[in-house]
């Protein structure tokens, strides 16, 4: 079996708690990996990669995500979220939604977040939430993230409803902590749960208490994998030399930039046989092949 699952994780278990779960579905040896963790508290989207569709995991990863949260603000954690020791902030003035809508504002775009300390994230070799329930001091350096959109679908204080579009490696907890900041009142995660990966949807997943002998009709083909990439089409003629790994032209006369990765397709139905880099000379070089 090679394709794609995409799973409804309940709450209260780890990602890999849930792919242990799956695992369970399928003969023994099938290769299975998810693409993205999310914390125990949050529910939703966890796109699990089955067999050859394990070498897509990075192009899963690297899809646009949709959140929904419920931010509780007047308050902070130790994690950020409802799953550590949370304060109330004394003397904590409700912001008006307005203030909310302005503040939120500032995390859209490419910004420097500060992960949470309570997080998976390796410091000298160890996991940071490990050291943290150790009770040691964890500093973790800021990083890159794309926010794409923050939308405030609801609030009604101490809790603001709120829609996250977004890339990579953001943290939900530390908008979610420097919102709180940025409004003087201390803010975390009360709520998440993840809606969209890229092309996978909530509404498309399956819960945990799947019938195991209907997974293969829930099971999604390798190419959807590969949707955010340009395609190029190869020739019948051509398609067991891409296979064997020699360079090929394409048959519908594309240009791409050189080193440009592309999906590589053949016939009338636009098969996915694999992905390619474009040569400076136009021709496709294979650089991974999917099974037949």
């Amino acid at each position: 079996m090679n394709g794609l699952l995409v799973i409804d994780k309940p709450g209260g278990m780890t990602s890999r708690d849930a792919v242990n779960r799956v695992q369970r579905w399928f003969p023994k040896k099938t290769k299975i990996g998810h693409t993205g963790t999310l914390d125990p508290l949050a529910t939703g989207v966890l796109v699990v990669c089955v067999g050859a569709a394990t070498r897509l995991a990075d192009y899963v990863q690297a899809m646009g995500k949709t959140y929904a949260s419920r931010f509780r603000l007047g308050a902070t954690s130790t994690s950020d979220d409802a799953d550590g020791t949370v304060t109330d902030t004394p003397g904590a003035i409700p912001p008006t939604g307005e203030a909310v809508e302005t503040a939120l504002r500032r995390f859209v775009g490419v910004i420097e977040q500060l992960p949470p300390a309570v997080s998976a994230l390796k410091v000298d070799g160890r996991r940071a939430h490990d050291l943290v329930r150790q009770g040691k001091e964890v500093t973790l350096a800021p990083r890159t993230v794309r926010i794409d959109a923050v939308r405030l679908t609801g609030y009604d204080w101490p809790f603001a409803d709120v829609e996250v579009d977004c890339g990579k490696g953001t943290y939900i907890r530390s908008i979610a902590r420097d919102l709180g900041a940025a409004l003087g009142c201390g803010g975390m995660v009360q709520t998440l749960r993840r809606t969209r990966v890229g092309c996978y949807l909530a509404e498309d997943a399956v819960t945990l208490d799947l019938d195991p002998g209907a997974v293969g009709k829930h099971l999604m083909p390798m190419s959807s994998a590969l949707s955010t990439l340009p395609a190029v089409r190869i020739s019948a003629e051509v398609v067991n030399r891409f296979r064997q790994g020699q360079t090929v032209a394409t048959a519908g006369g594309e240009t791409f930039s050189p080193d440009a990765e592309v999906v590589v397709t053949a016939g009338f139905e636009a098969t996915v046989i694999g992905i390619g880099a474009v040569l400076p000379n136009g021709l496709v070089k294979p650089t991974l092949v999917l099974p037949t």
